[in-house]
């Protein structure tokens, strides 16, 4: 019998939030004040999701025209002034091409009406993270936001996962953790929780079902039924 969902995490670039356009654009300012080309924003989809100082050494090896995911720290400039570079930049855009994705507001809606505590996970910098949820998901109780904070490893390791669990006192097994790309679901797997891929973000069905997501969501309005009836809702990953 499918376990029931009690509580959710949600990650936010491309899970809640369409927020490619910022992150893309703070990311090729850099790339430019550096002398190296700026790139398409529909690779930024493949780039993110590990924090900012992955994102800035895949899209300088994106840029030299090399292969961005081997890992290399063979750079044309320090690591540490490519990721202060971003992260002024990204401060400066304010979130201003932020936006929830279509259907994300009445599914929280949803899922307030349905009684069940959330909150967010992200690699994002912990402030740029509080202050995305903010401006875009204000109205929304969420019982803690977290991002990138010095300490705590990033996803996919489950130790910030585990400290969202005891804050929405909630079993991991009955918690779903719903995000768009291989990392949360890893991340998911690895706390005990439920691995939920959303599809509408920045990867494919492909990445999440072989990441081992157990449901999958075309829809955020799908979530509302897998919540209602887990084992009749037809999402289950193949």
């Amino acid at each position: 019998m499918p376990t029931s969902i009690d509580a959710l995490i949600f990650d936010l670039d491309g899970t809640l939030a369409d927020s490619l356009g910022d992150i893309g654009e703070a990311t090729n300012e850099v790339l430019v004040t550096h002398g190296l080309p700026a790139l398409p924003m529909e690779l930024y989809k493949d780039l993110v999701g590990e924090g900012a100082e992955v994102l800035v050494r895949r899209a300088v090896r994106a840029a030299q025209g090399r292969d961005w995911r081997l890992e290399s720290d063979a750079l044309p400039v320090d690591v540490k002034v490519l990721l202060e570079g971003y992260r002024q930049s990204y401060d400066r855009m304010a979130h201003r091409r932020s936006t929830p994705y279509p259907g994300i507001e009445a599914m929280l809606d949803g899922v307030m009406k349905a009684g069940k505590p959330m909150a967010v996970l992200s690699n994002k910098r912990d402030e740029f993270t509080r202050h995305l949820v903010t401006l875009c998901f204000g109205r929304w109780a969420f019982v803690d936001v977290r991002g990138e904070r010095d300490g705590v490893p990033r996803k996919p390791d489950p130790t910030a996962a585990w400290e969202l669990g005891r804050a929405l006192a909630v079993s991991p097994r009955h918690i779903g953790f719903v995000g768009d790309t291989p990392i949360d679901m890893r991340t998911a797997n690895a706390a005990g929780m439920i691995g939920i891929g959303a599809l509408w973000g920045f990867r494919s069905k492909e990445e999440l079902v072989g990441a081992k997501a157990r449901y999958l969501l075309e829809r955020p309005e799908d979530l509302l039924r897998l919540l209602a009836d887990p084992s009749g809702s037809g999402l289950e990953a193949e």
